[in-house]
């Protein structure tokens, strides 16, 4: 019966990981709650679980008494709740970090056995970007309201609605030129079910901080032209220097979907991999899943008819 199974609070829930991680919930056998701001959207998660199971809540991360009724009865509570770009000048304070704190404190009040905090590699106090200050300062928020706390740290995610391998292919699609910054810098892309998995891992794995990223590293560059040969489209990829790609930024953040920010180029400044032994997915029993294996099949849409695996003009 329902009732009688354990319950999971996920804020953040109907987001790119969230979804990932409400189906590995149900299939352990969770009533999962969903506390996110838009109820009607999360609906779509119902179907993952029997009648019942899967519930949307309205409880944004900044509202105090609406977070609580969230948690109130919950054996896990994970937190995904983020943003890339701000709506408004301290949201990445009000989400990140105050909000996140806030729930790891309404956690220990509330009696929760496990809190799972996913955070960022490159959450940094000193970092010159607001958004990593912001995921250190949560961090730490959360650490000291509920000390047994497990802090997930990926690197970019990738999976079929992922921000960044859709974003690029879309461009490439529309321009005859892909402007990139920082393009030297290394990644570590991480699939999106491989940390939905860690999540799950990671229960009961009190106070311990994990960095996950996939098997390959690889330059922002050559993930842009793996992108390119995945879809079969020849496109200039061109490196611009940073006070132009500032420039651009005053421009794009004004526009729906803030294609570039200027936090987004202190950001990408630095590079976003798994630190030197730190314990990652593989500490989790989690083999990481290679680019290759996953890529070509969603990009698939973005191909011209008939072309694939082509290589891409760089510049």
């Amino acid at each position: 019966m329902l009732s009688a199974r354990k319950i999971a609070t996920v804020f953040g829930g109907s987001g790119f990981l969230g979804r990932h991680v409400v189906r590995r919930l149900t299939a352990a056998g969770y009533i999962v709650r969903i506390a996110v701001r838009d109820t009607e959207g999360a609906k779509f998660l119902r179907p993952m679980g029997d009648i019942g199971q899967v519930v949307p809540l309205y409880a944004p991360v900044e509202s105090e008494a609406d977070a609580a009724r969230a948690i109130v009865g919950a054996e896990l509570v994970i937190n995904l709740a983020g943003i890339l770009a701000e709506s408004r000048k301290g949201d990445f304070t009000r989400i990140h970090a105050e909000g996140a704190g806030r729930l790891a404190r309404l956690a220990t009040a509330a009696g929760v056995a496990s809190f799972i905090h996913v955070s960022a590699i490159g959450a940094d106090a000193n970092s010159p970007s607001a958004y990593a200050r912001s995921k250190a300062a949560g961090e730490a928020a959360v650490q000291a309201a509920f000390p047994g706390a497990v802090i997930l740290r990926p690197s970019i995610i990738f999976g079929a609605e992922d921000n960044f391998f859709n974003r690029f292919a879309g461009l490439a699609v529309a321009l005859p030129i892909i402007p990139i910054v920082h393009g030297a810098i290394m990644l570590q892309p991480v699939y999106v079910d491989d940390v939905a998995a860690a999540i799950l891992a990671a229960r009961g794995q009190a106070g311990q901080t994990y960095e996950l990223g996939g098997p390959e590293q690889k330059s922002f560059r050559e993930l842009i032209a793996l992108t390119l040969a995945n879809i079969g489209r020849k496109r200039r990829i061109l490196d611009l220097p940073v006070p132009l790609a500032r420039l651009q930024a005053v421009f794009l953040e004004r526009l729906p979907g803030k294609l570039l920010t200027a936090d987004q180029i202190a950001m990408l400044a630095r590079d976003n991999i798994v630190s030197p032994g730190a314990p990652g997915l593989e500490e989790l029993g989690i083999t990481p899943t290679r680019l290759d294996l996953i890529l070509p099949g969603y990009l698939a849409r973005y191909r011209v008819a008939g072309k694939g695996n082509q290589a891409a003009f760089q510049e």
